[in-house]
């Protein structure tokens, strides 16, 4: 498995209620309760593409217009982004925006289900993990 795949598959299995498979072959897909929040590539030959995530439509404005991000293919529209080359943006950053993914994904899922687990729990714990896991990251990016 790729080194990207290994740091991004540990983030996002870390984040509360995540789950993953594949599909369409060769995607592995993070989900929460059925809906994807990221998906990685995991046969770089097949596709250019190496991860693509959910993001707002100012950040999926922001992040077309760097070098290496495309919008994603049949997902654009819902403003999903891919990546082509991991070096466009730093790992932390790259983690933040993830989390930002799932973290939409979790809302909207809120709102349709007031069952969900606990909103406001929740919220913090994704952000805690973003903010921890990109600090930790940074520290590394020191050493």
């Amino acid at each position: 498995m790729s080194s990207y795949l290994d740091w991004m598959r540990t983030f996002c299995l870390s984040l509360p209620h995540a789950t993953e498979d594949v599909q369409w072959e060769h995607n592995l897909l993070f989900r929460i309760a059925g809906k994807m929040f990221c998906i990685a590539n995991l046969e770089p030959g097949m596709s250019p593409t190496k991860i693509a995530f959910k993001c707002t439509p100012e950040k999926f404005t922001e992040l077309v217009e760097v070098e290496g991000i495309i919008p994603a293919p049949y997902m654009a529209r819902n403003h999903w982004v891919a990546m082509l080359n991991l070096d466009a943006l730093r790992q932390p950053e790259i983690k933040e925006l993830i989390s930002n993914s799932y973290q939409m994904v979790l809302e909207k899922l809120s709102k349709k289900n007031p069952d969900w687990p606990e909103q406001d729990g929740e919220c913090e714990v994704v952000r805690q993990a973003g903010h921890e896991n990109s600090s930790e990251t940074a520290r590394q990016g020191q050493s």
